[in-house]
């Protein structure tokens, strides 16, 4: 893979075990053991992707990846937890995670995570569209570059998030349902639907002109969501 991975946890068992499994991978592995050695090393490494543990003494999980979105959006985040309550793991997407693992976990599934997050972040959207540009009236998408902008103002989107928004642009008006999108855009066959849930909340807070009243990505009760375009036309 080639990739440069930081791996913050206090637990130096975890931090060798997932080391190892991502060397034999290919990536190139730094850890730190709390959440300011964890920043400190984002600073001086600049990784392609963090590998973050929740619960930490000092500054935990939570508040690293709250500072690497206000710093640095578009760096995927995997987030590690060790708490079983989906409040938790919804806690960590809400804050910006591209994606969790939970403890215990098999650390090969992980660097599976690891090496999904990393190809959609590094190449074009992995969905068949007629060309490089999705455009629905003032937001646009490029898929290529794997940007996008709202009114001239560039959109800071996480991994997933991009993902999603590129998936549901490119099929309007097809209402899918969680475990769809969960199968479509997270390539996951089970897992925790509130991940999409999640997603589609941050997703309507940047790009809805109210997101408690979405003209966009709109509720389809009893199914799921869809996109709705605001003008006819959502491809160039």
């Amino acid at each position: 893979m080639g990739h440069r991975v930081l791996v913050v946890d206090d637990d130096a068992t975890v931090s060798d075990v997932v080391r190892r499994y991502l060397e034999q991978a290919g990536c190139e592995v730094h850890l730190a053991a709390d959440g300011a050695d964890g920043l400190a090393a984002i600073a001086a490494h600049r990784p392609d992707l963090v590998v973050l543990d929740l619960m930490m003494p000092g500054i935990d999980g939570l508040e690293v990846c709250r500072r690497i979105r206000r710093q640095l959006p578009g760096l995927p985040v995997i987030m590690l937890t060790a708490l079983g309550e989906e409040a938790d793991r919804v806690l960590g997407l809400e804050v910006g995670a591209d994606d969790y693992v939970t403890k215990p976990f098999s650390p090969r599934e992980l660097v599976l995570r690891i090496q999904s997050v990393l190809r959609r972040a590094a190449g074009p959207a992995a969905y068949p569209v007629a060309s490089t540009t999705l455009r629905d009236a003032e937001l646009i998408v490029d898929t290529a570059r794997r940007v996008a902008d709202r009114a001239g103002v560039p959109l800071s989107l996480t991994v997933r998030e991009f993902d999603l928004l590129v998936f549901l642009m490119s099929h309007p008006g097809r209402a899918w349902s969680r475990a769809e999108l969960l199968d479509r855009v997270w390539g996951w066959q089970f897992g925790d639907q509130s991940t999409v849930t999640v997603h589609v909340r941050r997703l309507r807070e940047k790009i809805e002109d109210d997101p408690a009243e979405p003209a966009r990505i709109r509720t389809v009760w009893g199914v799921g969501y869809s996109y709705d375009p605001v003008e006819q036309g959502t491809r160039r």
